[in-house]
């Protein structure tokens, strides 16, 4: 059982953060290759330290794709472009260790079990493609925020995109690109009433004292991101709690492609299945499913089937059809669970074909997400951030019109 009152907390980071420049070098790798090969397969980690880039993993494509090139690019749009900062663009090291993807796991995505086992011979990828890999996908939604998504990493993500736009426009000029943000809401009977506390810490020039940092992100970031009416007289406010932050970025810590899959997600709100999502073409069900589980959680939501939900769906290597779909609604839901399942089942394809096909993963669109989460972006037009068959679940459902109504009012 729930407790009636208590504190969550979610954390996000800067895209200047370590783990986070890897996991945008992974992406623009996808992004550069489905862009001219869109069938293209790539399984892509980077390892960032002082001066140096490491690329590594499995792509399998007909097409060329200048590593160095673009990974130079990445590290230049992120900021890191002076080599005082311990790392830059222009003098960082870029090794590069690639091999093509495994035949044997080909075998299980290019036909599946079921094709197989049927003696089918089609040309339908839909049909033929099995999942890349094994796991467990989680998709999730609330209404706490208008992007239903939790209060808490919605908060502290748009604190780090703060950060990183008053950095770029020069509105705090010597900020530098690493930092992290985090947030703890108070709850009562589910629902959050207050910020009980907030955490900037922020990456710096030298030459700029602390007061001046601390008054500077206090209004131009905090201020204008959290709401006032949420906090209080015991809102606890922490600006770099250690009272320097000059040595950041991969100069102060290793990166890595991966290592922040509770930052790229609901913040802990909701289970994640193990696997990260940067780096990986659509083929891959860690990335493709985990959107796909999003998109469902959301326009159930979105039609006022339940408040809250947290989808989970299980695949196994070289099969097509999930091995299990169910849901929580943790008390919530407005109409019966198995009602809400069986609009699921009947509006939504989970194989991993008819995923890549009606959310139209094989495009660019990768790197945009590696940096401040991959899901509750208003910002950008995700098609698994669409609510488009929100209408027919709640008609079918037989709800009232009023139903429609999502988010919450604060």
């Amino acid at each position: 059982m729930e407790l009636e009152r208590f504190l969550f907390t979610s954390e996000s980071v800067t895209e200047g953060h370590p783990d986070k420049v890897a996991d945008q070098i992974a992406d623009a790798i996808v992004d550069d290759i489905v862009s001219k090969d869109p069938c293209g397969r790539v399984a892509a980690e980077a390892f960032v330290h002082t001066g140096i880039v490491h690329v590594a993993g499995q792509i399998t494509t007909a097409c060329y794709c200048d590593i160095p090139k673009v990974v130079r690019q990445v590290v230049r749009d992120i900021g890191y472009v002076e080599s005082k900062m311990g790392f830059d663009a222009d003098t960082c090291g870029v090794l590069v260790s690639f091999d093509e993807q495994s035949p044997d796991i080909a075998l299980g995505v290019d036909l599946a079990l079921e094709c197989k086992e049927g003696g089918m011979a089609t040309d339908d990828e839909i049909e033929k493609m099995g999942a890349g890999d094994q796991g467990i996908m989680f998709g999730y939604a609330c209404r706490e925020t208008e992007e239903l998504m939790p209060l808490p990493i919605q908060l502290a993500h748009k604190l780090c995109r703060k950060l990183a736009f008053a950095r770029k426009s020069e509105i705090l000029p010597y900020l530098r690109p690493d930092g992290k943000s985090q947030v703890t809401v108070e709850y009562d009977n589910g629902e959050p009433i207050r910020i009980d506390s907030v955490v900037v810490s922020s990456h710096h020039k030298a030459s700029v004292d602390m007061k001046t940092i601390r008054e500077g992100i206090l209004e131009k970031v905090i201020k204008e991101v959290v709401p006032a009416d949420m906090m209080d007289s015991k809102t606890k406010i922490y600006i770099n709690p250690t009272g320097r932050f000059v040595v950041g970025g991969p100069l102060a810590d290793t990166g890595l492609t991966g290592r922040k899959i509770i930052v790229d997600t609901y913040g802990g709100m909701a289970p994640h299945g193990g696997g990260c999502f940067s780096g990986k073409d659509p083929s891959k069900v860690d990335r493709a499913a985990a959107y796909a589980a999003r998109y469902v959680a959301k326009n159930v939501v979105a039609a006022g089937l339940a408040d809250r939900v947290e989808l989970a769906v299980a695949y196994a290597i070289g099969v097509a059809r999930p091995m299990s779909v169910s849901i929580k609604t943790f008390g919530t839901h407005h109409v019966a669970k198995e009602t809400i399942l069986d609009l699921i089942h009947k509006h939504f394809d989970l194989r991993p074909g008819a995923i890549i096909r009606d959310l139209r993963l094989r495009r660019p669109i990768y790197r945009q997400v590696s940096s401040y989460g991959h899901f509750g972006r208003h910002d950008l037009d995700l098609p698994w951030e669409a609510t488009d068959k929100a209408e027919i679940l709640r008609k079918e459902a037989g709800l009232p019109a009023a139903a429609e109504k999502v988010g919450a009012s604060k």
